[in-house]
């Protein structure tokens, strides 16, 4: 029960870290003109969204034992090795694999 308890903590804790090393580069940029009408409509609508490339970071959780003090019942402490997650993430800049660029 511990180690599913340790485990999904470091993939959520791994998720949310995920997301900050993502690197987004803007590709097109985004034009909205809408219809502008009196009595009759005198020009037409027009809407071009942006384009972003966005490369993912890459995330690598292990896990690896450590001792660590785990309370008992009773007032004292022992040492347990436990099986605790360890999480490794490369931003998406500093990756040696990434997809080829696309032209810009």
């Amino acid at each position: 029960m511990r180690k599913s308890v340790f485990v999904i903590a470091g993939l959520v804790s791994a998720a949310s870290i995920a997301l900050v090393g993502c690197d987004v580069q803007k590709t097109q940029e985004g034009n909205v003109t809408v219809p502008k009408y009196e009595v009759s409509k005198t020009q037409e609508g027009d809407v071009t969204l942006p384009k972003y490339d966005v490369d993912a970071p890459k995330v690598d959780v292990t896990t690896e034992k450590k001792e660590v003090d785990v309370p008992k019942v009773g007032v004292y402490t022992e040492k347990e090795t436990l099986t605790v997650p360890k999480v490794e993430i490369t931003p998406a800049k500093d990756r040696d694999d990434k997809v080829a660029q696309t032209k810009k």
